[in-house]
């Protein structure tokens, strides 16, 4: 079930990868910066939903649909959480270290 998934994933990247380059701006020209015609709206002119557009809207979804059942599978993984959890827990206790001896005098001659 999870390769499934991961497959699919995979495919679904690959193809929003590919949607979102095939598309052209939103008439976000030089002249939009200008105060140009093309900006007669605060995100541009919208035209009616194309079938790229559309695409891209489902594989958006579809991508974060199986982005969310591949965490959730992950989560729900049966083994250790963490990485130190194997480790067994240090049982010796640490001491100070022990005060260095005096210096000796200097010999008289």
């Amino acid at each position: 079930m999870i390769i499934l998934i991961t497959i699919i994933h995979i495919i679904v990247c690959a193809f929003l990868i590919i949607v979102v380059l095939l598309q052209s701006g939103k008439s976000g020209d030089i002249a939009a910066a200008f105060g140009g015609m093309g900006s007669q709206t605060a995100f541009g002119p919208r035209g009616a939903a194309t079938a790229l557009s559309r695409a891209t809207t489902w594989s958006a979804i579809i991508f974060m649909v199986t982005s969310i059942t591949l965490s959730v599978f992950a989560s729900r993984h049966t083994g250790p959480k963490s990485v130190l959890q194997g480790v067994p827990a240090s049982q010796t206790k640490s001491q100070p270290a022990a005060p260095a001896p005096a210096p000796a005098p200097p010999a008289k001659k």
